[in-house]
């Protein structure tokens, strides 16, 4: 076993033992995927000050977000067909989740069901809901959300249309994927992959499989998604949602200034920046730039999380000292997911921790409340 010291051995660990086109889902954007790759390069170009002679004993980065007690200001972003990264994969990064002391959010497309994650962890875990045209599902969605005790509902409204994803087209993605000899080929180079798979029966869409009229088996599952998520959502849908739910509501997807005021009025409790991991719109600003205008305009008034590139606990520490009051990582716990199950997403939640912790330390301060952007060199953020 390599020795793993960052998240990018996590990476190069995953991309050898999960096949292709899951890799491919993961670790890719849309269109030129430029987006995708400034999501995390701007977090490279922003510099950190360092000091010296200060006292770093008793270090801390303990915070809250929305409410809850968190280790570190980061949460485990919701990301759809986790448990084709690993078996029962949202299970497993759920449980490293909770054992670490932050969030972790389920995707509506996970394979593992809102159901399976709460049977198998004792914090309450949040739960991201896409908005589908059959609103009779997502009232029944919602409702399982709360039978589960989730404690957030986080909205994804950057979904309304599926951005293009070249990989993802030419790999033929499929849940469970299809047995082509091109990817039986690729999996009989993934031995622990497959052998993880034989031993779950959790590799189809769980939260929607069995829970919606005529989706039965994956077959018809690929049609009803092409025509479900639904265009026409709008701001007072999430009101609807909002009070079908009752509960603490994170809206996720914010860009544009305009939107975080309007996210503001519908009266959630946090906005997420965020373009979907460069995964929808090709060519919008990275979050980490979106971010320090956001805040602000609303931070007075909301909770600014953000998402986006984050692959170490120096962008954490960044984006936090420009105002982010939690931050999100998708594709750096999928890594370890991916390259190690439940260990892989625990080491991958250490590194970010210790990273944060030193570099924090590093800039001077001992508490993460005490970092501003004091922390920056001025002109490169």
């Amino acid at each position: 076993m390599p020795v793993i010291t960052n998240i990018e051995d996590l990476r190069v660990l995953a991309q050898r033992r999960v096949p292709r086109m899951f890799y491919d889902y993961a670790d890719s954007g849309s269109w030129t995927e430029s987006t995708y790759r400034a999501n995390e390069s701007d977090f490279k170009d922003i510099r950190l000050r360092q000091r010296v002679a200060v006292n770093m004993e008793n270090r801390s980065t303990a915070t809250r977000m929305v409410g809850v007690d968190v280790k570190m200001p980061v949460a485990i972003a919701p990301t759809g067909l986790t448990g084709m990264q690993h078996a029962d994969g949202e299970i497993l990064a759920a449980k490293a989740a909770e054992k670490f002391g932050i969030p972790f959010t389920l995707s509506t497309m996970s394979i593992c069901s809102i159901e399976d994650v709460a049977a198998n962890t004792k914090a309450p875990f949040w739960f991201q809901l896409y908005v589908m045209k059959d609103r009779d599902f997502i009232e029944r969605l919602i409702d399982r959300a709360k039978a589960a005790k989730c404690g957030a509902l986080v909205l994804t409204l950057d979904l309304q249309i599926l951005g293009q994803r070249h990989k993802d087209l030419k790999n033929g993605l499929s849940a469970p994927p299809k047995l082509t000899v091109a990817n039986l080929l690729n999996m009989a180079t993934k031995p622990r992959w497959c052998l993880g798979m034989l031993g779950t029966s959790r590799r189809q869409f769980g939260n929607i499989v069995g829970h919606v009229k005529g989706v039965a088996d994956m077959g018809s599952l690929s049609s009803w998604t092409a025509q479900q998520f639904d265009p026409a959502l709008n701001w007072g849908d999430v009101e609807w949602i909002k009070k079908r739910w009752g509960g603490r509501l994170i809206l996720k997807g914010i860009q544009d200034v305009e939107d975080a005021r309007l996210a503001v009025d519908s009266g959630a409790d946090a906005l997420i920046v965020s373009n979907h991991g460069g995964r929808q719109l090709d060519g919008a600003v990275s979050s980490i730039r979106a971010l320090p205008e956001i805040v602000a305009e609303v931070g007075s008034k909301i909770e600014v999380h953000m998402d986006g590139g984050i692959r170490s606990g120096q962008d954490v520490l960044k984006a936090w000292a420009l105002g982010a009051r939690g931050t999100y990582i998708g594709r750096a716990f999928l890594y370890g997911l991916g390259a190690m199950g439940e260990a892989g997403v625990t080491r991958a939640l250490e590194i970010i921790h210790k990273e944060l912790d030193l570099t924090m330390a590093f800039c001077g301060h001992t508490k993460i409340g005490t970092v501003d952007r004091s922390i920056l060199v001025p002109g490169t953020y």
